[in-house]
């Protein structure tokens, strides 16, 4: 974000998106990948996006490094959106869980609003899923790993099954990632 509240564009926006969401995740890890610094999580989604669309959507991209800023940290809707933005500020109302669920519900949830989600917020979900789905790929995975990895597979497949048809390439993407996901099993 500026200091005098203009809106940003282009490079400034993904850049200011970026460092925002760097900020407030500031000491939080992953799970998986030897517990890396969750901004790891939050790069790699915004790229994917970035590749998918050709680094023609600036608002998406910085949406992506943000999708999880009002779910896992004190953000507010209106703080991204004087930010960054109304349609930034929406995508990431729009692909934030419910907290307060238990976890099973906040899944079921995601699978049946999955093919309502505006065009953005699916391609969201879907880098979202490629993301974690790659973060639980591990050498040697153990028991628990190799559980933890089926049913999560299993659960995004259900996801991006209702996000589909928006874009080829990350549709694509998915797939392999959970077929590779799958040879390790």
């Amino acid at each position: 974000m500026n200091g005098a509240g203009e809106m940003l564009t282009g490079i400034c926006l993904v850049t200011g998106a970026a460092e925002f969401a760097a900020r407030r995740h500031t000491g939080m890890d992953r799970k998986g990948r030897g517990n890396e610094p969750y901004v790891n999580h939050l790069a790699e989604v915004a790229n994917l996006l970035a590749v998918a669309t050709s680094s023609l959507d600036a608002e998406l991209v910085a949406a992506g490094w943000l999708h999880d800023t009002i779910e896992d940290t004190e953000t507010t809707r209106e703080e991204l959106a004087e930010g960054f933005g109304a349609r930034v500020a929406d995508i990431v109302v729009e692909v934030t869980d419910d907290m307060s669920l238990p976890k099973d519900q906040r899944r079921q949830k995601q699978i049946e609003e999955a093919p309502h989600k505006s065009p953005g917020a699916k391609l969201i979900k879907i880098a979202d899923k490629i993301s974690n789905i790659r973060a639980r790929i591990v050498p040697d995975p153990n028991e628990a790993e190799r559980a933890d990895l089926a049913d999560y597979v299993a659960w995004a497949e259900k996801v991006v099954a209702g996000c589909r048809g928006v874009n080829a390439m990350l549709d694509q993407t998915f797939d392999k990632t959970a077929e590779l996901a799958r040879s390790t099993l």
